[in-house]
């Protein structure tokens, strides 16, 4: 068994707690830049990368069918683009503990349309890692067992706000479960770089739609530089690592690796805010990498039969 089947689900893991450094130069950013052209920028950061390595893989460009395309186009899209747009809009309808707690439905998603769209079949062993999986990030996220970020948070769930969140959460299971698709036809180094390609053309005519280009005498030095940072980072980067874990295993396994997220965002607000580890997060993260080592040697499991040519199912 190769190292990267091996620690497939950890590099995911990884990846996602990658994605939460870029909150503390994010928090900077948006001052006095909108969204949508700090997520340009991230882009292009990452296209100055991704262009070589894409041309040089260029022929791998031919393994792709219709469906492959399509499945590029919906990852580009709606989750690197419309998926951000939803859950940052969903904070003006709804506390920031709805939308976290809302997210936890993800994992579901994704294994449901696994199962559609990959054929993936899970056993009884997967049930027991994904739950502990989720009760450690859901104690990492809410250490006081309630769903609240702040002291007198109150639990409001606005219709549209629930639906915006929803809908992101939507976006971005299902572009799991599509660029596995992808990647049963072409390598995570193609993967990531249509990602970014295709998103970044989309994010282009978006700026110009919503006139959200800045004035670009007023953008600072320090602006281009945290710019640079998460585009490297939580962006070129983590995605890179994430796409060459879910190479080497299954959608339903990376969704629950993907929890990592809070973790990443609780270490940041230790590190950079200088937030205290509450007891109970320190529990969740244990609980949390228990369940990811579990998920890890449930992916090694030797009776691994493909599924129909579009994905895999366990046989246990």
């Amino acid at each position: 068994m190769n190292f990267f089947k091996k620690y497939a689900p950890f590099l995911v893991l990884f990846a996602a707690m990658l994605w939460a450094t870029d909150a503390p130069f994010r928090l900077h950013l948006t001052e006095g830049l909108s969204s949508n052209f700090i997520v340009l920028g991230e882009h292009f950061i990452a296209i100055l990368f991704i262009l070589p390595i894409l041309l040089l893989n260029w022929r791998e460009l031919k393994k792709l069918k219709l469906k492959e395309w399509l499945a590029v186009l919906f990852i580009a899209i709606g989750g690197s683009a419309l998926a951000s747009v939803a859950f940052t809009q969903a904070f003006h309808y709804l506390n920031p503990s709805v939308a976290i707690l809302l997210q936890k439905l993800q994992p579901f998603m994704v294994i449901g349309l696994a199962a559609i769209v990959l054929k993936e079949t899970l056993g009884r062993r997967f049930w027991l890692f994904a739950i502990v999986s989720i009760v450690g990030a859901y104690l990492i996220s809410f250490p006081n067992l309630i769903p609240q970020t702040y002291p007198g948070e109150t639990f409001n769930a606005n219709l549209l706000g629930v639906g915006l969140a929803l809908v992101a959460a939507f976006f971005w299971g299902a572009s799991t479960v599509f660029g596995k698709l992808v990647l049963n036809k072409t390598n995570f180094k193609v993967m990531t770089g249509l990602r970014f390609s295709v998103a970044f053309v989309f994010l282009i005519f978006l700026n110009l739609f919503q006139q959200s280009f800045p004035d670009w005498s007023a953008v600072t030095t320090t602006d281009y530089l945290f710019i640079g940072i998460i585009g490297i980072t939580s962006g070129v980067v983590s995605l890179f690592i994430y796409y060459k874990g879910l190479e080497n295993t299954t959608a339903s396994v990376a969704t629950m690796a993907e929890l990592g997220f809070p973790l990443g965002a609780v270490v940041v607000n230790w590190i950079f805010l200088g937030a205290i580890l509450l007891p109970m997060q320190i529990l969740g993260m244990a609980i949390l990498l228990l369940g990811v080592y579990g998920l890890a040697k449930y992916n090694q499991a030797p009776e691994v039969v493909s599924g129909q040519g579009l994905g895999s199912s366990f046989k246990h």
